[in-house]
């Protein structure tokens, strides 16, 4: 890794929010975020939520975002590697950003090693069999055939329908887990971390990187390991940010700004 460079971490941004009052600030908010780094970004990675709802007709895509596209475009074009892991309200995200904007799409957590540290990275849903419920509904909006069915909806109708399911998601997910930390027996990441941890044999493993829960936290997971959630955009501001040697949770502080 260069010195002088940062790789960044970002999560749960939620473009597109049905609760949030002022979209084009939400979205100017992050695409100014993502400005400042690329001054000193040698990756970035968006790790899922990112969007509120999105799925990709093969002539249509949902409507905004466009400085955020935009912004994404143009640090690709120059040269800084852009990774993006769907979460459980971008899943239908396929192949528009990666054709257009020249991102890394990934689906599945992804096991890295950067400047000698070991990352393991993922969204944070659905991990382990933790939540069996959900991770049947994953395995219903994954399913091909299914994806194929919805095509087949009118954007007008499809795109109107999802985005009402993505709000009564969240809605239950805030219900049943809220924003607060519950404690490092009853939260899934850190059970699953521990997990992976025991099962490692060869390799150890000295960061998870997680979003999914909005909860802005570092946990110490195992020895020399630790777990950081990456809060998120909605009420947090937050992100990681690697040096090289650590990693670091950090607050956007124009985060008053629009």
């Amino acid at each position: 890794m260069e010195t002088g460079k940062r790789i960044y971490f970002a999560s749960d941004v939620h473009l597109g929010a049905p609760g949030i009052k002022d979209h084009k600030a939400h979205e100017r908010r992050f695409v100014r975020w993502l400005d400042e780094i690329r001054q000193t970004a040698a990756e970035i990675y968006l790790m899922g939520d990112i969007f509120d709802f999105w799925f990709e007709y093969k002539q249509v895509i949902p409507r905004g975002y466009t400085r955020f596209l935009g912004k994404l475009s143009e640090i690709t074009d120059s040269g800084i590697p852009v990774h993006f892991f769907t979460g459980n309200h971008d899943i239908w995200l396929f192949d528009y950003l990666t054709t257009e904007c020249g991102i890394k799409l990934y689906r599945e957590p992804l096991v890295k090693t950067i400047n000698g540290k070991t990352f393991y990275l993922a969204h944070g849903d659905g991990l382990g069999d933790y939540d069996p419920h959900y991770n049947f509904l994953k395995s219903v909006f994954t399913n091909r055939f299914a994806q194929w069915l919805f095509a087949r909806l009118h954007p007008n109708f499809g795109i109107g329908m999802a985005s009402f399911w993505s709000r009564k998601s969240r809605e239950k997910n805030l219900n049943s887990h809220g924003v607060n930390y519950l404690g490092d027996d009853k939260e899934f990441s850190v059970l699953y971390a521990k997990e992976v941890l025991q099962q490692q044999e060869n390799q150890s493993i000295d960061y998870f990187i997680f979003g999914h829960r909005h909860v802005a936290r570092t946990v110490d997971v195992g020895p020399g390991s630790q777990l950081v959630y990456l809060g998120d955009w909605v009420q947090h501001f937050s992100y990681g940010e690697f040096d090289g040697n650590s990693v670091e949770l950090k607050f956007f502080d124009d985060c008053k700004k629009v």
